[in-house]
Order: structure tokens, then C-alpha cells, then sequence
């Protein structure tokens, strides 16, 4: 049985790349390849795993719309995935006392992520309109 130290532990290699889940309206799933990697929630401090997308992303709205969804990391025939409450962060207000600048930058180095240019990566990330999504586990799964 997996725990969130196999979540860590998967996510931690081959830089957090993972597919969340999450329902479409009518009940089918869609399904996306991210980088995501574990931190603690902004507002909660529970384990969570967060990752970044595009403010326009169809994910986005399906996890807006369904308060939930899931992320699978996969090395092999080992696996953990992350099954709960969904929130995706838009402002300062729910980035805590980090602030979405701050925020976006360390959901980015949680998922595997470095930059040499902070300034740049916060000018891309206004400019494309990323904003941070964070799973918090209900039920963690897998074959670690």
C-alpha cells in the first residue's frame, strides 16, 4: 500500500512528471501529462500535491467545477497516485502568506523545476496566466 512518503519518493524522480485526472461535467475524465511534486497546502499545511497550468487550461475548469481530482506518478511498475479536494489558487488571498509570485515559484522547484532567471519566470507565468492547483490526498494508492 502506498503512503504520501511513496508519493515523495515517486515524484522525486524524472522531475515530478505525473497525469492528473479530473471529471468533465458529464462524468467522463479528462486526462493530462504534468509536472507536479508534493508540498504543504498554502492555507492548511497538510500534505498536498501541487502543480501549475495555464489559467485558460480545460483541467482547470474541471477541477473548478468538480472540487476534485487526481494525479498518478509512474517509474517502472511502480506507481503512487493521489486521489482528493482540488483548489486551484488565483490570488494572493488564497496563496497565503507566500503570495502567488512566491508560490508559483516553489510549486514549480517542489515539481523537479530550476530556473536561473526568477525575474523572467515571473514575467512568463503573469503573462501566460499560470496559476497554482493543490491535491490534497483523500485516498493515496499504489505499488510503491
Amino acid at each position: 500500500m502506498a503512503d504520501f512518503e511513496s508519493v515523495r519518493a515517486m515524484a522525486g524522480t524524472e522531475t515530478g512528471l505525473c497525469v492528473v485526472a479530473a471529471a468533465r461535467p458529464d462524468g467522463s475524465v479528462h486526462s493530462s501529462v504534468v509536472n507536479a511534486g508534493p508540498m504543504a497546502h498554502p492555507m492548511t499545511g497538510e500534505d498536498a500535491v501541487a502543480l501549475v497550468a495555464r489559467g485558460d487550461a480545460r483541467k482547470v475548469a474541471h477541477i473548478r467545477s468538480s472540487g476534485r481530482a487526481s494525479v498518478t506518478f509512474r517509474r517502472g511498475w511502480q506507481w503512487a497516485g493521489v486521489e482528493g479536494v482540488a483548489e486551484v489558487v488565483d490570488d494572493d488571498d488564497g496563496a497565503g502568506e507566500r503570495g502567488l509570485r512566491q508560490l508559483l515559484r516553489d510549486v514549480f522547484v517542489a515539481a523537479g523545476g530550476t530556473h536561473d532567471n526568477w525575474d523572467e519566470y515571473d514575467r512568463v507565468m503573469a503573462e501566460e496566466g499560470r496559476i497554482p492547483i493543490f491535491i490534497t490526498p483523500d485516498r493515496i494508492i499504489g505499488v510503491p
